[in-house]
């Protein structure tokens, strides 16, 4: 027996996936211009904030170092005093 199996064709038309394929490519061009013109107005917005500052963030971060530094030693100092009043030793 002799049993031939239909092969079916695949027939894509080309010009439609050039189409398809161009316009992509397009999108993707405008999508890339959008994100680039929205990250130069945020970048605008953010120099223009920190410059309106008084005081610069560099030396905000440097204050809030130091206020965490002492809130930290105060705290340890504070902790010490406790636990040798409870240990019964003279408070310092």
């Amino acid at each position: 027996m002799n049993h031939h199996l239909a092969q079916s064709k695949l027939e894509i038309d080309t010009r439609l996936v050039t189409t398809g394929a161009v316009l992509t490519a397009a999108g993707a061009l405008v999508a890339w211009t959008g994100m680039a013109i929205a990250a130069a107005a945020v970048f605008s917005a953010g120099r223009r904030m920190i410059r309106a500052m008084d005081v610069p963030p560099s030396q905000v971060a440097a204050i809030k170092w130091r206020q965490a530094k002492e809130a930290s030693l105060a705290g340890m100092q504070a902790w010490q005093s406790a636990t040798d009043a409870q240990n019964g030793a003279p408070i310092r």
